[in-house]
């Protein structure tokens, strides 16, 4: 159990630093995590906890200083209740 809660944590924090890199517009993805996360009543620690990854990484994405994997933005998606579509988008609003 502890060793597979260290691995993630590794797994979390490598993937982070490994994707925080300046992106230029061209490759920056927006989000609305915070507000949607807000509406659904959970902190960053909670919806981070359902996704498998440290609440830092869920800071960072809504931030936009980092992209999720497809298969993050699913999990978030998931736990929100709400179509990836409806979290993400390649234009600023």
């Amino acid at each position: 159990m502890l060793f597979s809660i260290v691995a993630l944590m590794l797994y979390s924090i490598y993937t982070t630093v490994m994707s925080r890199k300046p992106k230029s517009e061209e490759e920056q993805v927006f989000n609305d995590i915070e507000q949607l996360r807000q509406e659904s009543g959970l902190s960053r620690q909670e919806l981070a906890d359902q996704v498998g990854v440290h609440y830092q990484t869920i800071g960072y994405i809504e931030r936009g200083e980092y992209s999720p994997s497809l298969v993050l933005a699913l999990r978030i998606a998931a736990a929100l209740g709400v179509s990836v579509e409806e979290i993400f988008w390649l234009e600023e609003n």
